[in-house]
């Protein structure tokens, strides 16, 4: 029987070439010390390394980051082999340099949530225990 109060899993990635990750730790820091149980998966990661992590991690949400310029492409790369393994259901949120006119695009596209510069950190956890909660049945700390 599956724990209903377990902590939230979070896979967080950098995809692509994009080599900036000071963003990404200080929102894996945020996240742990928020209770939730981070995976960092490193930088330039390929989307298929990212759905494979997804998968054999079993976590609850997928936390992109990408400051590249190449976001919708890598996302739907990164949708595409998540459903090829299964695991669409998981929800994907993504934080970086987007341009407002391509939210919408990634959003049709699967992306739950996306997170521009100067977002709060409080705003992003509680974001992410929304989503988590509204995705599954879990009770999450």
């Amino acid at each position: 029987m599956e724990n209903k109060n377990r902590q939230i899993r979070i896979l967080v990635s950098k995809v692509g070439l994009d080599g900036h990750d000071r963003g990404i730790k200080v929102i894996a820091y945020a996240l742990r010390d928020a209770g939730m149980e981070v995976i960092y998966t490193d930088l330039h990661q390929t989307p298929d390394q990212v759905a494979l992590a997804a998968l054999q991690e079993g976590v609850d949400i997928v936390g992109l980051s990408i400051l590249s310029g190449s976001h919708l492409s890598l996302c739907k790369r990164v949708w595409e082999k998540m459903s090829e393994y299964g695991c669409s259901e998981i929800p994907i949120v993504l934080g970086g340099v987007i341009p407002e006119t391509d939210i919408p695009i990634l959003e049709k596209m699967g992306i739950k949530k996306v997170f521009l510069p100067g977002t709060s950190l409080q705003v992003i956890v509680e974001a992410i225990r929304k989503l988590v909660m509204t995705s599954s049945k879990l009770s999450v700390s």
